[in-house]
């Protein structure tokens, strides 16, 4: 006999101490399986200072309109959003968990928390190369506005297109 739930078990929620060991977990795994950075710059990363610096965001974001937000399957913490003021800085869900409408909950959550701070427009970044990411952006409503940067990652360039809408 198959076990059924009458409501889906997903939810997004701000992010608590603790979650920084998941929310990195999500982050590198997420950019691994994009293959766009290459393994060189994944296996460039330093993990634990990343950890850190997403304690320090979590439990003490830098200034008002900054937050982390968790997507949830369960108990299990399987994608995340970062946003500042107008901006969704990092949006990414575990390989494994994409395409179960984790990403659209959580940009729906980032913009609910962008337009409670004021905002009248959401920007973010996408490599250039991520055509999943680029697809998942334009299904929401965002699209290329023309502006690019490079970022040095020490190992390569990399460089983004940002992404924006009014909200």
């Amino acid at each position: 006999m198959a076990l059924f739930r009458e409501t889906a078990d997903v939810s997004v929620r701000p992010a608590v101490a603790g979650d920084e060991n998941a929310v990195t977990e999500v982050q590198v795994a997420a950019w691994r399986a994009t293959g766009v950075l290459g393994e060189g710059v994944i296996a460039a990363l330093d993990v634990p200072a990343m950890r850190a610096r997403w304690s320090s965001a979590i439990s003490s974001p830098p200034g008002p309109g900054f937050a982390v937000l968790v997507a949830l399957d369960g108990p299990d913490v399987v994608g995340f959003a970062a946003v500042s003021p107008g901006q969704v800085l990092s949006l990414e869900v575990l390989p494994g968990s994409q395409r179960a409408g984790h990403g659209s909950r959580l940009l729906a959550a980032a913009v609910d928390r962008l337009r409670a701070d004021g905002s009248e427009t959401v920007t973010t970044w996408s490599l250039v190369d991520d055509a999943a990411r680029a697809a998942f952006l334009e299904a929401s409503g965002l699209g290329e506005d023309g502006r690019s940067r490079t970022l040095a990652t020490g190992v390569r360039e990399v460089v983004e297109h940002r992404w924006s809408a009014q909200v």
